[in-house]
């Protein structure tokens, strides 16, 4: 029996999340080291403050770069690497300010929803931190 590819159909120029770990994303068939943030066509190093793969880390000042582009964007995605913990106070209700809905979970949940929200062209992006 012949494997069964489960990577949901993207638009053209979409990205795709294809596997993380390791401290790395596997994106579109680029590797990306470290931090990302993923937008439907578009892919960047995320400088997140302090320890990486600290959930209080995530902060609206690291979160500057999708709050810029918050008219593109209805649904942002915050993988919080490994293990799931509470947002950072006050988070939710800032982003929420900048016309953004906020979805926190562990990293993998993330990099699954991302996938398949971007197939049903959803105007969405996920900033993620990566997984050891």
């Amino acid at each position: 029996m012949a494997g069964l590819d489960i990577t949901p159909v993207a638009g053209t120029g979409r990205q795709v999340i294809q596997s993380y770990g390791d401290d790395c994303f596997r994106i579109s068939q680029i590797l990306h080291q470290g931090a990302v943030i993923v937008l439907a066509e578009q892919v960047m190093a995320w400088e997140v403050p302090g320890e990486v793969d600290g959930i209080d880390a995530v902060s609206i000042d690291a979160l500057a770069p999708v709050i810029s582009r918050a008219t593109e964007i209805d649904i942002l995605l915050i993988g919080c690497g490994a293990r799931f913990g509470p947002p950072p106070k006050g988070l939710r209700a800032a982003l929420k300010e900048a016309g953004l809905v906020l979805e926190w979970m562990d990293t993998g949940a993330a990099c699954r929803t991302f996938n398949v929200l971007v197939s049903e062209e959803r105007r969405v992006a996920a900033a993620l931190l990566p997984v050891a």
